[in-house]
């Protein structure tokens, strides 16, 4: 396994980039740990795709430098690197038994028949398929041939790193969960520096020890899926993770006060001056987690009207218009809403901050 690096990487595949616009990934360094488990995640177009494939070789970076244990890789293919890389759909040879697809790279590194027996049983038992490795692959449903591609990658134990692409996207629903706590597991147990991409947050937030989130060719953030949840440091990564994701409320700043929709909130002086020293687009950022219900005319609460209650089985999912603003609230499941008319306390130890959509500090 590797530590990867990247220092000052980026990519376009316009001649001479001038813009931010031009840069199908902005120039960037990050480090990733060897024997770590990390996501990309992000919407469709947000560079992730083109990040793995900078890693794997299969796209030259237009500057910067990627590293393999302090080794510059950067002008090396795929094949000199030693990347193991899973796609979408599965690759595999259809007319081969399961073992005889597990044992082709192996094979192909001319090692001995024991070994790669024993190799080839190791790995069919992690992803539970002993029972089928004399089958023909091409009779199998497709989760077993994915499972069949992630096979081929952990097969090789001298691989740098194993690259995903949205690997789970042919498994039907009720079995990605079961291949996700699979990953999980092999890589608990083999220690592997694992690289995911994908755009679903559920997949991301389970997979990786830390996920990096990627909008518009830049990384915002790098970090664990708790400092993602709690402590996003750009408002983009609040609205993207979490279900519904963040409420993000522009906030107005008059004299020694905070306005939401012309309703004040009490805000800590301390928070007021950060606010005022900050600029330009101030938003408050809270998850509907921690919104509360207030008595009426609570002071420091805001006045909402309530737009949809959603009973959801384990929790009640209040919306409520602010004077235009929409906020949402998850409440508990027994929660009664009397009326048309709720408060809300949107200033809690969870609330957040942002300006510019940068997270204000403290």
């Amino acid at each position: 396994m590797a530590c990867i690096e990247f220092r000052d990487l980026g990519h376009a595949y316009r001649p001479n980039p001038a813009t931010a616009g031009d840069y199908a990934l902005q120039p960037m360094s990050m480090d990733w740990a060897d024997g770590g488990a990390y996501a990309l995640l992000g919407p469709s177009g947000c560079g992730k795709t083109t990040l793995l494939n900078i890693v794997s070789g299969l796209v030259t970076p237009s500057h910067g430098r990627v590293l393999f244990d302090g080794r510059d890789v950067t002008a090396l293919g795929a094949r000199e690197r030693n990347i193991a890389q899973v796609f979408q759909f599965p690759v595999i040879y259809d007319t081969m038994t399961v073992f005889d697809n597990l044992a082709f790279p192996l094979r192909n590194r001319g090692l001995a028949d024991a070994e790669i027996r024993n190799r080839v049983h190791e790995v069919a038992e992690m992803l539970e398929l002993s029972n089928e490795l004399k089958r023909r692959a091409a009779n199998l449903a497709a989760d077993a041939k994915q499972k069949i591609s992630l096979g081929r990658g952990l097969v090789r134990k001298d691989v740098a790193a194993i690259l995903f692409d949205e690997p789970l996207t042919v498994i039907d629903p009720h079995l990605k969960w079961a291949l996700r706590r699979q990953l999980k597991k092999i890589h608990q147990q083999l220690k592997l520096t694992l690289i995911y991409v994908t755009h679903d947050q559920v997949e991301a937030l389970t997979f990786a020890d830390e996920v990096v989130v990627m909008t518009d060719g830049r990384v915002v953030q790098q970090g664990t899926p708790e400092a993602l949840f709690m402590r996003p440091d750009h408002a983009f990564v609040g609205y993207f993770i979490g279900s519904p994701g963040m409420n993000l409320c522009p906030l107005s700043l008059a004299g020694e006060a905070a306005t939401l929709g012309g309703q004040p909130l009490a805000l800590p002086e301390p928070m007021l001056r950060a606010l005022r020293e900050a600029g330009d687009e101030i938003r408050l950022g809270l998850r509907p987690e921690f919104v509360r219900l207030a008595a009426a005319g609570e002071a420091g609460a805001v006045r909402a009207r309530v737009v949809q209650a959603q009973p959801l089985g384990n929790s009640l999912l209040l919306s409520a218009s602010v004077d235009g603003q929409l906020v949402r609230a998850r409440l508990a499941p027994e929660t009664r809403i009397g009326g048309d008319e709720v408060w809300l306390r949107l200033v809690a130890p969870e609330t957040l901050y942002f300006s510019n959509d940068v997270r204000i500090a403290g």
